[in-house]
């Protein structure tokens, strides 16, 4: 087929046939590597794995005569990548006392309900903390106050989701723990021959298993029984919280 030129040639190039084949081929060499692995995120149409990884926890509350065991299971997504990360799965309680069989297994089928549905699973841990029994709670070891049993599973699930990563806990600073040291030591100073003649007295309960002395109340902010009277003032001497600022 004949083409006509109108314009004047400025200059021309010599095309072979095998110039013609290579830039067909370099597309196709570029859509090869475009693809890239699929970031697998959790949801609720995720297949559980043959085998899971997980971690039990033991809770020994004076409100039941057998110990509660927990185990949550995890699931681990986009394994050997930079995106990998384990996220909650199922989760299991197991105790010798069967009274509570019931609401047991209903809590662990909605717990494990919710860990598959994926998205943000943090706040299971502040409404289960946030359960109060109407007989009392208890000061768990440490002097760590429980409002409830069901609070303490959640707080078991929050120790295992900072185990994870899944929750970040910020840590204190180290100015902030010298003023705890110093107000700690100002009071054991303070208490003078009381703290030995307290020594001498038999345990009262769990208040002084994380240390504390016998007479502190429960702090507000860290749920610890570490609040005692410095210089007309409550200050935590767990979390460094006062009253007065």
């Amino acid at each position: 087929m004949a083409i006509k030129i109108e314009k004047k040639i400025k200059g021309y190039e010599v095309v072979k046939p095998e110039d013609k084949a290579a830039p067909a081929a370099a597309p196709s060499a570029e859509k090869k590597e475009a693809p890239k692995a699929e970031v697998i995120q959790m949801h609720e149409s995720l297949e559980r794995p043959e085998q899971l990884v997980g971690s039990t926890f033991k809770i020994k509350s004076p409100l039941f005569e057998h110990a509660l065991y927990v185990t949550i299971n995890d699931i681990v997504l986009n394994a050997g990548t930079p995106y990998e990360q384990r996220r909650p799965f199922e989760i299991f309680i197991n105790s010798k006392n069967m009274d509570h069989f019931q609401w047991i297994v209903a809590l662990t089928r909605i717990i494990s309900a919710v860990f598959r549905k994926g998205g943000d699973v943090t706040f299971l841990v502040e409404e289960m903390k946030a359960v109060f029994d109407p007989r009392g709670g208890y000061f768990k070891a440490g002097g760590v106050y429980m409002p409830s049993i069901v609070a303490e599973i959640g707080a078991v699930i929050e120790q295992h989701m900072k185990n994870i990563g899944l929750i970040h806990d910020p840590e204190m600073d180290e100015a902030t723990r010298r003023l705890i040291a110093e107000k700690r030591a100002a009071y054991e100073q303070a208490a003078g021959g009381r703290k030995a003649e307290a020594a001498a007295e038999p345990a009262k309960g769990e208040a002084s298993a994380g240390g504390f002395p016998p007479g502190a109340t429960l702090c507000a902010k860290c749920n610890t029984q570490a609040l005692v009277l410095m210089d007309g003032c409550q200050t935590c001497l767990n979390c460094g919280y006062s009253k007065c600022g």
